[in-house]
């Protein structure tokens, strides 16, 4: 099999794993008919249920604080698609409130972006900035997201966290490769902002290269991983190509 084939081939394995891990009728080929090939895991494409549960179960976090930081970093991660390593290293001089802007200073590759807001994502930082539950005590950080004890979350913190609320939210892995992950918001959201443009009837070209922008990618291959385990995402394309191809099979 040439080259070529072999990554067209990869690309249908992957999804014909994520199908079977949506229904057990479908089938998968071998993990390790292709030798050589990275075992690299299949994005957890959360719906809005999962991530309503993942919020709901923040609530059984100890502190009153500990709820509100967790459920805030949840629906920044979903509703901006940044890193999680990004997040936490927000501070809060970083939110231009008035303007609805976001900024993202020293990302992968050192390099820096502004994110555009949504209103309702300006308003529900500043206020879970304005909580009197806050700590204000030293040590202090100019951190946007803060544990209970006033500092910087660290990411092995939030890892293991974020496990505990998948289990209690009842989140179940799809297939071996296929685990909730908290990188996976990223992915979530990627797939959902290029969806909404194919409902649209937008150009999804156009609408790739701003995405590939907003999550801070330098190659725009890097974004089309992102959108390869998503089984919606190809039925929209296939039938765009359809349309344009006049229906001929």
């Amino acid at each position: 099999m040439k080259a070529g084939g072999n990554h067209s081939f990869r690309i249908a394995g992957r999804f014909a794993i994520h199908l079977h891990g949506i229904d057990p009728a479908n089938q998968a080929p071998p993990t390790d008919l292709l030798p050589g090939r990275n075992r690299r895991a299949t994005p957890y494409l959360y719906s809005e249920a999962d991530i309503a549960a993942l919020i709901t179960a923040a609530g059984t976090l100890r502190t009153t604080h500990r709820v509100a930081t967790y459920r805030t970093l949840i629906g920044l991660l979903a509703v901006t698609g940044m890193r999680v390593g990004e997040a936490i290293g927000l501070d809060r001089a970083d939110l231009d409130a008035p303007n609805g802007l976001l900024t993202i200073r020293n990302g992968k590759f050192g390099k820096s972006r502004e994110l555009p807001l949504h209103p309702s994502t300006v308003a529900a930082l500043g206020n879970y900035l304005d909580r009197d539950d806050r700590p204000h005590k030293t040590p202090s950080t100019p951190a946007l997201l803060v544990s209970t004890t006033g500092t910087r979350l660290l990411y092995t913190n939030v890892q293991p966290t974020f496990h505990q609320l998948v289990r209690r939210a009842g989140l179940q892995p799809r297939s071996a490769m296929c685990r909730p992950r908290l990188h996976d918001l990223r992915h979530g959201f990627a797939v959902n902002t290029i969806l909404d443009g194919y409902r649209q009837g937008g150009d999804p070209r156009a609408g790739l290269a701003l995405l590939s922008t907003y999550l801070g990618h330098i190659d725009p291959g890097k974004t089309y991983w992102y959108l390869s385990a998503a089984p919606e995402l190809m039925i929209l394309a296939s039938e765009r190509l359809e349309r344009h191809l006049g229906g001929d099979a």
